[in-house]
């Protein structure tokens, strides 16, 4: 499975690609010819700001317009007053609409750029019933953590899950270490920072570096944290590192004494890929990585001064 696709996936969606398919968006009141309804990822949306439709009036249209029994990919927008109103309703109309999506393997919610809303303004909601009403579901992607929930769940199809956020809820770390992913190959969080409700610690993330409930895991993505020496650090010795084929400790504040700590760990010589772009990793320190690892794809790009006593994350606001 090749992971690079899940990379930067708002990015992704900004060249018009989804889940291997071309973007096309939910039909709008003038109508006019729509693409098969299996050769597209559906994009349902509404303006933020100031909109003149609703999202439940774009996506009862969507229902009535498109084959849904097809559909294999949505991309969930925005809905008016995301900075104001949770996706509740939004989950809500997933959900109760889900016999009517069959097909339904890849799943979006709030894919919006920062120009339609910052990413820490998003309002989210408790999105385990999309994993309870979609048994068939491979990829969950959600953007933005504020209010966001999980409970732990057992979900036998889930191949990708990606939260990105600014701050990742701590019950939220525990709740994903917590479910029975049988299947999920891909897991990457955005843990982000304490000003924007990122506040899980190292504690939470014990059922994901355990890797009890991940059998199936190559790719872990624990990203965006200002606590990042820290995660590198309880990474060294986690049980689940063991059969990851790529691991990302990117985005965030990693220094030379998280890295030093990764590489007195468990031996990495079997990673094909480490990601550590947006760092604060001395010349000399990353010169040791690329020793250490002379097989891997290594990704030192976005290299902050390690002298600078401020230090940010990728992605916060």
């Amino acid at each position: 499975m090749d992971y690079s696709e899940f990379n930067d996936s708002l990015g992704d969606l900004s060249r018009g690609v989804y889940a291997g398919l071309p973007i096309a968006h939910a039909p709008d009141k003038d109508g006019g010819e729509l693409p098969p309804a299996d050769r597209v990822a559906w994009r349902v949306s509404a303006a933020v700001y100031d909109s003149e439709e609703s999202f439940e009036e774009r996506f009862a249209r969507f229902l009535t317009a498109v084959d849904t029994t097809r559909v294999k990919a949505v991309i969930v927008g925005g809905w008016a007053e995301a900075y104001d109103d949770d996706s509740s309703a939004v989950v809500g109309l997933l959900t109760e609409n889900a016999a009517r999506f069959p097909e339904l393997r890849s799943l979006f919610l709030g894919a919006m750029a920062s120009e339609e809303c910052e990413i820490s303004w998003i309002r989210q909601s408790d999105v385990t019933p999309l994993l309870e009403a979609f048994p068939k579901l491979e990829r969950l992607e959600v953007r933005g953590g504020s209010g966001l929930e999980l409970r732990p769940v057992r979900h036998e199809a889930l191949r990708v899950l990606r939260f990105e956020t600014g701050g990742l809820p701590a019950g939220v770390v525990r709740a994903v270490g917590a479910c029975e992913f049988p299947a999920l190959e891909y897991l990457e969080l955005w843990l982000g920072v304490s000003d924007y409700g990122g506040d899980a610690t190292v504690a939470d993330l014990e059922g994901v570096l355990s890797g009890d409930r991940l059998p199936a895991l190559r790719h872990l993505g624990l990203q965006d944290s200002e606590i990042q020496d820290e995660v590198a650090a309880a990474v060294a010795s986690a049980p689940v590192v063991a059969r990851l084929e790529s691991l990302a400790l990117s985005m965030g504040t990693l220094s030379d004494a998280g890295a030093e700590a990764l590489l007195a760990g468990q031996p990495l010589t079997h990673l094909k890929k480490l990601d550590l772009y947006h760092h604060y990793l001395s010349e000399a320190m990353a010169e040791r990585i690329r020793r250490a690892l002379p097989e891997a794809e290594i990704d030192l790009a976005e290299r902050g001064d390690p002298g600078d006593e401020w230090r940010y994350v990728a992605v916060g606001e």
